[in-house]
């Protein structure tokens, strides 16, 4: 079962997606779930993990939520800062509204990018446990590499491109320069590494694997390497998999 809702904090309004099992108000944990870049709270991945996890093991919500200038959300500007904020409010909200005894964080391709830049900037791990799927560690270098030439001369000429899935997000050459600025891969998460786990697919051609495994070496972050698998883990199996290892972590 799932319902929307929005949290009201702050000046920002952050529409959210729950999904429970039966009675939403009988859980003790929360796993927050974010997508990638140009997606929406209506991710199906995330719905079939949630679906998953909840049936399955009694106790457990699943609270997912548009990012800034994504879905429903009514900002029409990306700022990574604003991202991170998000994070925050609806962690706030798990804590005080849903009463959580733990949070848990899945997180996917900019999703991921997000919540280990905000690991690194406030260097405070809320989740107890968290796992990220097709990480995005170079946002900079996902983006630069599909930019054609005439979209690098509109970006040095001051304008804007579009970029996304389900929604198109505008992407200026600032906000191209903050995600090369901001490499999360320069960071030591060695104090959070016993809580982490990858899941990445040898295929990925936003994201390779090499760049993920030297991540893992540095950090000290257990990486479970899935054979074929492409960034969106379009293959059912790859997913099932996936998710699998996700929810034996968290349990």
């Amino acid at each position: 079962m799932n319902k929307y809702f929005d949290i009201n904090e702050e000046g920002f309004s952050i529409r959210c997606k729950i999904y429970y099992n039966k009675d939403l108000h009988n859980h003790t944990d929360v796993v927050i779930a974010t997508y990638g870049f140009g997606g929406n709270k209506d991710n199906k991945a995330i719905e079939k993990f949630a679906d998953r996890i909840t049936t399955k093991y009694k106790g457990y919500v699943v609270v997912c939520f548009d990012w800034p200038c994504h879905g429903a959300d009514a900002r029409n500007k990306l700022i990574p800062e604003e991202c991170m904020k998000y994070m925050s409010l609806v962690v706030d909200y798990a804590k005080k509204e849903l009463k959580a005894e733990r949070i848990f964080n899945y997180s996917s391709s900019f999703g991921a990018y997000i919540t280990l830049r905000q690991l690194h900037e406030t260097t405070i791990n809320p989740f107890d446990k968290i796992a990220f799927r097709c990480p995005a560690l170079k946002m900079y270098d996902a983006f630069a590499q599909n930019i054609t030439d005439a979209d690098w001369t509109k970006l040095n000429k001051g304008k804007e491109i579009l970029r996304g899935h389900d929604r198109k997000i505008k992407m200026s050459k600032e906000l191209l320069e903050d995600f090369k600025e901001h490499d999360v891969t320069e960071h030591d998460y060695m104090e959070f590494a016993d809580d982490i786990i990858m899941i990445h697919g040898t295929k990925d051609a936003a994201v390779p694997i090499e760049t993920v495994r030297a991540f893992s070496d540095e950090n000290v972050i257990e990486l479970y390497e899935v054979e074929n698998a492409d960034h969106p883990f379009s293959n059912p199996d790859y997913m099932d998999f996936a998710i699998q290892k996700m929810i034996e972590f968290f349990k």
